[in-house]
């Protein structure tokens, strides 16, 4: 059977540029559209519905390819700064993906000239403005654990979501960026990339997953210390050489053929031994090594009863076709 493919490109349109000023990431931004500049919101709703998800008023999700699906931030016009309503979306759009069995692997990028400002700061300020001048600090910190569990929660779906989760990054990657990053499972960036770990800047440390997640990445202690203690910025060799991503590629498009041509890789493989192997790779990321070969072995007990191990086993005894894997 041969996948049915649509060009992602099909489904984006060029939309006109309006200098805006933008107060993103703790920095003010003159937004000069590129050529190229996109946004896909009002394009990509037609085939979000004919998909069966939600229409996100922040995110755009399209099916490149299939079992292939793309989230990209859609907020071009604000460097894709994070604002509430797309913390709460990414949750939901990843965690719809998650359950979803047309989905095998996710790719996760940005419209516009950059991947992300990181936090939207204009937007965050609001929740300050819901603090009474006379509001004790135990009923502030109450209303403030709330908002970054659920922030946290948020970017948590990505690293839980069972589906494969490839970042293609480009431009600057900011703050909130570098720990959404951080949550997928495989990295690659355009050659104009850089990351930045950027709260210690604005007086705070950061809290959604880098210090969690980014040591156990890169192995070094020493380099994230560098990192989240001086705000300075990872430009894509750096990033490549300390194994923050897998590839560097000279210009966005290369980046996307990339992610998409790996994206199709795993599309084609048992879904049972692709969601098992992430699902033990993350436990094993948190545990002891003889608790994670328990793991493995309790749903491997299960897995090797699968239909996929037969099919794929017999296929390679035969040297007949890669054989075409059921829906999970």
């Amino acid at each position: 059977m041969q996948p049915h493919r649509r060009s992602a490109s099909s489904l984006i349109r060029r939309s006109e540029w309006r200098g805006k000023m933008a107060v993103t990431g703790g920095f003010f931004v003159r937004d000069q559209g590129p050529q190229g500049f996109r946004n896909t919101r009002n394009i990509i709703s037609k085939s979000v519905s004919s998909m069966g998800l939600k229409n996100y008023n922040t995110l755009a999700v399209s099916e490149p390819s299939e079992y292939v699906f793309q989230v990209q931030l859609n907020r071009p016009e604000k460097l894709n700064a994070i604002n509430h309503d797309m913390w709460l979306e990414i949750k939901e759009c990843f965690d719809e993906l998650s359950e979803k069995a047309e989905c095998r692997v996710v790719i996760l990028s940005a419209a516009g000239k950059i991947f992300s400002a990181g936090i939207d700061y204009v937007d965050a300020m609001k929740l300050f403005q819901e603090f009474d001048e006379s509001m004790d600090v135990a009923r502030k910190a109450k209303i403030l654990a709330k908002t970054i569990k659920q922030y946290q929660d948020s970017l948590t779906a990505i690293d839980k979501c069972v589906k494969p989760v490839i970042a293609a990054a480009h431009g600057a990657c900011v703050g909130g960026a570098v720990d959404m990053l951080c949550s997928t499972d495989i990295r690659y960036c355009s050659s104009d990339a850089w990351f930045q770990i950027k709260e210690v800047d604005l007086g705070l440390a950061a809290d959604v997953g880098t210090l969690q997640r980014l040591p156990k990445i890169i192995g070094s202690q020493s380099l994230v210390k560098d990192l989240a203690y001086t705000a300075r910025k990872m430009f894509a060799p750096e990033a490549l050489t300390c194994g923050f991503v897998s590839e560097v590629l000279p210009d966005h498009k290369s980046l996307m053929d990339k992610a998409l041509d790996v994206a199709k890789q795993i599309a084609t493989k048992s879904p049972v031994a692709v969601q098992t192997s992430k699902l033990n790779l993350n436990y094993s990321r948190d545990h002891t090594v003889e608790e994670s070969l328990n793991h493995i072995g309790m749903r491997n007990q299960m897995m090797l009863q699968s239909e996929d191990f037969i099919n794929a086993v017999t296929g390679a005894v035969t040297k007949s076709d890669p054989p075409v894997f059921s829906k999970l």
